[in-house]
């Protein structure tokens, strides 16, 4: 597959070329990276404008992909959620400004609310999941919802898979949406690798809409790089609108460095990926099932993930410590979970050295138990307490207060407090069990 944004760069840099344009270090090394740091110069067309070498390689990406158009972000799936967002609400025939959302939001979402001002209904299993994490809404779940709403919103909005590796069925809350008419979104931040399973669980291939995939999370990109992918049978002018919305949110100077990476990956992903990728889910079910030999829990979760409960006696955070003492360094630790992230770029010789550090585990299961959280009353729009002044104080002196910043143990997670809710004691004992020690709350 051609990479015409490297060889662009590439070509560039290797020439007698005196730069009188931006960026300051002139190419010179200073990291080492710099001769390939460029900006918007004759023939390396332009992020929000494309029509050149930028343009051809999302087409080489929507190809691969299987999507009606793919973008380029330079500033993670965060931009494209706002994009996201604003074309759900911008949309021919959309009258309505809620967005029906499932509770673990990125808060990309809700700084989104803030920017464009949009009402958020949210969506909460019936029984709430022992981790702040988890957000699990099924289908029926998602029906009752749209049937109880006068008008349909402008939009559904999931994310998936969640932190612990979770997935949604998508299939199923695509149909759902459309039969009430309305559109689904999907962050699939963690996910952009799906598409490339033997069996497709991209959002894309399952009906959503619009859907969002941070490349650098999975794949061999840069940090920063993204893609809003446009579903296949998706409104035209999703399409015609794209760059517009990414470019509302996007700073005037996208890294060419991320967008050469981007580039790059698509030939990674053509030039024998998805084998690479089945023989590594073979070597990762073999790892998961040595630690279940060796007396772990290991968690259900997406291909690339290992999640692993911690036993009694030992939190998440104190298997991350003991793991990084040994130069292992996790994704993400809470009190009863391990996260672990991994690609085909991780050799066999790290799957034994985690095996010999965790060892086996005598001792019992810890039983979770479901968090006591119910929805918690809002006092004003997300909007409004995010734009207002703020104070921080401690939780103990938080109870009663409304808050101004959007709080999570972790991104994406179910917020404890959504700017503009009252902080209950019950919040505040989360909180505390999250180690969240302080929160911005609404001047008085």
């Amino acid at each position: 597959m051609q990479t015409p944004i490297a060889d662009f760069v590439k070509n560039y840099s290797e020439g007698n070329k005196i730069r009188f344009h931006m960026p300051g270090h002139k190419g010179q090394s200073f990291l080492g990276c710099e001769k390939f740091d460029i900006t918007e110069i004759k023939g390396a067309d332009s992020l929000y404008e494309a029509k050149g070498i930028i343009a051809e390689s999302e087409r080489n990406a929507a190809e691969l992909f299987s999507t009606k158009a793919t973008f380029y972000s330079t500033e993670g799936s965060s931009q494209c959620i706002r994009a996201m967002l604003h074309l759900a609400l911008s949309r021919d025939g959309n009258a309505s400004r809620t967005i029906l959302a499932a509770r673990n939001v990125h808060k990309a979402f809700v700084y989104a609310a803030a920017l464009l001002d949009f009402n958020v209904e949210w969506l909460f299993p019936e029984k709430p999941a022992p981790s702040l994490c988890s957000c699990p809404i099924s289908a029926e779940l998602l029906e009752k919802a749209l049937g109880s709403m006068q008008t349909p919103p402008a939009a559904v909005y999931i994310t998936s898979p969640d932190y612990l590796g979770n997935i949604a069925d998508i299939k199923a809350l695509s149909e759902v949406t459309h039969r009430y008419g309305t559109i689904l979104l999907v962050d699939n931040a963690h996910g952009a690798y799906l598409h490339f399973l033997e069996s497709s669980l991209h959002p894309m291939d399952l009906g959503a809409d619009l859907c969002c995939d941070s490349a650098h999370k999975t794949l061999p990109v840069l940090t920063g790089g993204a893609y809003l992918h446009i579903g296949k049978n998706a409104s035209q002018s999703f399409e015609e609108n794209a760059r517009e919305a990414l470019s509302l949110f996007g700073s005037t100077s996208p890294s060419y460095l991320t967008l050469m990476s981007l580039d790059l990956c698509n030939r990674y992903l053509d030039e024998g990926y998805r084998e690479r990728l089945s023989g590594f889910m073979n070597d990762i079910s073999d790892l998961k099932e040595s630690l279940k030999q060796n007396g772990w829990e290991v968690c259900e979760s997406d291909p690339l993930r290992l999640t692993i409960k911690a036993p009694q006696g030992l939190s998440g955070t104190e298997l991350l410590e003991k793991l990084s003492e040994k130069d292992i360094e996790c994704e993400y630790a809470d009190p009863d979970h391990l996260v672990m992230m991994f690609t085909p770029e991780n050799d066999g010789a790290c799957f034994e050295k985690i095996l010999d550090v965790l060892g086996v585990n005598t001792a019992p299961q810890k039983e979770l138990t479901h968090l006591p959280f119910t929805l918690p009353k809002c006092a004003i729009s997300i909007r409004e307490a995010v734009m207002s002044k703020k104070t921080t104080v401690t939780i103990s002196d938080s109870i009663g207060k409304i808050c101004a910043s959007p709080t999570v143990s972790c991104p994406p997670a179910i917020p404890i407090a959504v700017s503009g809710e009252v902080i209950s004691r019950e919040l505040a004992g989360i909180f505390t069990y999250y180690g969240i020690d302080t929160v911005d709350i609404v001047k008085e």
